[in-house]
């Protein structure tokens, strides 16, 4: 038997059975593709089904608007739907949506960007239905779809999303009570506002004032017509998440209706979920539209003015850093051999400072031996399918000065490699398998356990320590401005600045 799950403190009268934790794959029957078309015999006739054709409110389609496609539909017979079937949008702009199909009129064909979910009979349909309509489910997709450059969930991801499940009975129940809520309430999590093909919008947007325009709508156009092709991927998908939870949260406010009081509202409903770090970045995403909407005459005054930034309490994180006693005594536990490995990569990057995809990117070419330096030019693509990227900004191109020694190990290492390919790419690269290696020789060496990154962080935090100052620790690390190197080490400065005081004082103080 599978772990209980979570019971909710609050059930209904007469239900005591503990709830199980299931996968949705393990409640449906099959997850299926449709086809590249979608088609309904309707009256005798093939319809074709359309993502526009789909109500946004109760999440069925319109079969009305459903219209004749010129496709042949003869081999579509194991792409019909059943009633209770639940689909899931797997590409595009639609990804996190769910579609249920209530009809037992006619044959319907589900379209390829649909998968079909036939929920088993032991289970409630409109139990797992209401379950992909919860902030925990747009979480989920949110982070399964950004592990591609384009959005998309796959039938496999979507089938790992966990469900805590009562019985059949309560089930119903549960499912049955909220659907009726459905059409008593509008709730802000329960209609998303995904970008509209433009001819929908146009027709939505008619006879509408401008300042009228859904935030979320003018959010999203902003994003496409001032971020993409301007930031990394990356940056992208963080816009992306910040513009799916707009859609959650506030899928009805006009961005005339934006006062202080309504924004400060939606960064108080965001803070419930988030820690304070997270909702800041929030903030700031959504501010840089807000000002924009303000110079456009959108707005008569800046809402963001005086915001307060809250968040949950933020969980015990482990140590970022090693001081430079724990760095050697990991160091020392290194098993430098003469070939390149993990243990090498892991001594390069506490010695440079680099990030994770700078020094995956790196080749034999990049070492400058004669002038003890080495160039950051480029990156490797490690959560895409390989090959180099961009470094993250300007700034991150940059020489390295190296000591004496790494010169002379890895002379020696790189002699008979390939000028052009990556010293430490071999196939498929995962940041967890080198996170294990790590964590391994922490423990052996008896020293706190930290990740890759927080070897740049060590390295960083050496520097400041020894007197560096914090413009040059920026340049070695490749961070666009001082202030970022500030506000990531301001803890760090801080202590360094009270040394300062009471170094101030002792001078000061032999003056007579």
């Amino acid at each position: 038997m599978r772990d209980a799950a979570q019971v909710p403190a609050i059930r209904f009268k007469g239900f005591t059975d503990a709830w199980e934790q299931r996968k949705l794959g393990e409640v449906a029957e099959s997850f299926e593709y449709g086809l590249n078309a979608a088609a309904k015999v309707y009256d005798g006739e093939h319809k074709y089904l359309r993502i526009t054709d789909i109500d946004d409110q109760t999440h069925e389609f319109n079969v009305d608007a459903l219209t004749t496609p010129d496709v042949d539909m003869s081999k579509a017979t194991n792409y019909r739907l059943q009633n209770g079937d639940v689909l899931f949008a797997r590409t595009g702009a639609s990804v996190g949506k769910t579609y249920r199909y209530k009809d037992s009129d006619g044959l319907v064909y589900f379209a390829g960007f649909l998968i079909r979910a036939r929920i088993k009979p032991e289970y409630d349909s409109e139990f797992v239905f209401q379950n992909t309509l919860t902030a925990r489910y747009a979480n989920y997709i949110a982070v399964s779809s950004q592990r591609s450059g384009q959005p998309g969930v796959n039938a496999q991801e979507y089938s790992e999303f966990e469900l805590a499940m009562p019985g059949l009975v309560e089930q119903r129940k549960i499912g049955s009570i909220f659907a009726r809520l459905d059409h008593l309430i509008t709730l802000h999590q329960r209609e998303p506002c995904w970008e509209l093909p433009l001819t929908t919008r146009k027709m939505k947007m008619k006879n509408r004032e401008p300042a009228d325009e859904p935030f979320s709508d003018y959010y999203a156009r902003w994003i496409n017509v001032y971020k993409k092709g301007a930031i990394r991927d990356v940056t992208m998908q963080k816009y992306a998440m910040t513009h799916m939870w707009l859609c959650k949260l506030a899928p009805h406010l006009g961005v005339g209706e934006l006062t202080r009081t309504n924004y400060q509202q939606l960064l108080n409903d965001y803070a419930e979920v988030h820690e304070r770090q997270t909702t800041m970045d929030f903030h700031h995403q959504l501010k840089g539209a807000i000002l924009d909407a303000l110079d456009d005459g959108l707005l008569d005054r800046d809402p963001t003015r005086k915001a307060i930034v809250k968040g949950k309490t933020p969980r015990v994180k482990k140590q970022k850093y090693l001081n430079q006693f724990e760095l050697h005594s990991l160091l020392m536990d290194l098993e430098l051999k003469d070939f390149i490995s993990w243990d090498w990569f892991l001594l390069l990057v506490a010695k440079t400072g680099m990030r994770f995809s700078e020094a995956l990117g790196l080749t034999p070419r990049d070492f400058d031996f004669a002038h003890q330096s080495l160039s950051i030019n480029k990156t490797w693509d490690y959560k895409g399918d390989g090959g180099y990227l961009p470094t993250k900004n300007t700034s991150s191109n940059r020489k390295l000065q190296i000591d004496w020694q790494t010169v002379i190990q890895f002379s020696e290492l790189v002699k008979s490699s390939p000028l052009d390919v990556p010293l430490f790419v071999d196939g498929p690269v995962y940041n967890s398998t080198v996170n294990d290696v790590l964590h391994r020789h922490c423990l052996s060496a008896g020293v706190p356990v930290i990740s890759i990154h927080g070897l740049r962080h060590t390295h960083a935090s050496l520097l400041l320590f020894a007197g560096v100052s914090t413009a040059s620790v920026a340049r070695r690390l490749g961070h666009a401005s001082m202030t970022t190197t500030q506000k990531t080490y301001l803890h760090i400065i801080r202590e360094l600045e009270n040394q300062d005081v009471d170094l101030v004082m002792r001078s000061i103080s032999g003056l007579i």
